[in-house]
């Protein structure tokens, strides 16, 4: 049946929402859209007139898209060269979703994300669904065809595995922003010491590069390791400036709510380094350089003033 226009602006309406649950699903931008006009879809072909809850509806068909593309990405990232991190967004991308509340803003965090994989497709709906969205249990089994009784321990359950993994605190917004100031300083100071008194004890640093830039497969770990690490990422050098096609702009933003590195060569963002930021120090790196990755990265980059970069590498 052809839609009307408030058909079609009924699902507008719901696009933003629909985007922001299936990229907390899925990790990965494009394939959210993806999911969202598969959605769109479905909602020309329905019988529209006869949804009672269009809202219900569409997170529904969207959720169980979703988990079908969870499955099979599964058995992709089994042969994923290296380390699979999710794609990035940077401030102000509308696929970020409601940050009103600390749970809100960590299920979109690098470090929660990254833990979200390690759920099964079932665990990970139900917790972003109940945890960034607020659904109610009843409308959770509703979605996913569980009883209320089993949403309410399949989220239990799934919370409980993300926290275990989880060392984040929240840190106000300027004191982080130092604090990834001050990483920067030390990590083109030459010095291995400086860096290593910025980092907690057990720190890691995970790299994305996708078999398309080097990205060391295995993750670097323990405040030394990934001291020496960095000290040797920021060293000026000629075969890195030919690898990253010119001279690198290097800015401090916010990607998924945490502070970030982003890093910029001709308007093209080139690698986006998300910091896990404690009370106690630096706890985490994240390094996304899968440029197949960094494409919406750098349709927002072109999109906004963001200022003079702190300092060029290379």
């Amino acid at each position: 049946m052809a839609l009307t226009v408030s058909d079609v602006e009924r699902f507008e309406a719901s696009r933003p929402r629909l985007e922001a649950i299936a990229y907390r699903l899925l990790g990965s931008a494009s394939e959210a859209e993806d999911a969202v006009q598969e959605t769109y879809l479905r909602w020309q072909a329905a019988d529209v007139a006869r949804v009672e809850v269009p809202e219900a509806w569409l997170t529904k068909v969207l959720t169980n898209l979703c988990l079908n593309q969870l499955t099979s990405a599964r058995a992709r990232r089994e042969t994923y060269v290296g380390q699979w991190l999710p794609e990035p967004l940077l401030a102000g991308d509308p696929m970020l979703g409601p940050a009103d509340t600390a749970e809100q803003r960590e299920s979109v965090s690098f470090a929660v994300l990254t833990l979200l994989e390690r759920l099964t497709p079932g665990e990970r709906a139900v917790y972003v669904l109940r945890e960034a969205f607020g659904y109610p249990h009843r409308e959770i089994a509703a979605i996913l065809d569980l009883t209320e009784a089993a949403s309410q321990q399949v989220f239990h359950r799934a919370k409980r595995h993300v926290a275990e993994g989880r060392t984040r605190t929240e840190v106000d917004g300027a004191a982080a922003r130092r604090v990834v100031e001050e990483f920067l300083a030390a990590a083109t100071s030459g010095r291995t010491e400086p860096l290593v008194r910025l980092l907690t004890a057990d720190a890691v640093s995970i790299g994305d590069g996708g078999g398309k830039v080097p990205a060391r497969a295995k993750a670097f770990e323990g405040a030394r390791a990934v001291a020496t690490f960095m000290r040797g990422l920021f060293k000026p050098g000629k075969a890195k400036r030919a690898l990253a096609g010119g001279t690198v702009a290097v800015h401090v933003d916010t990607a998924n709510g945490d502070p970030a590195v982003v890093a910029v060569v001709d308007g093209r963002v080139i690698g986006v380094m998300c910091l896990e930021v404690t009370p106690e120090g630096i706890a985490g790196f994240r390094n996304q350089v899968n440029p197949d990755k960094l494409e919406r990265a750098t349709r927002r980059w072109a999109a906004a003033d963001h200022g003079e970069p702190l300092f060029h590498a290379f």
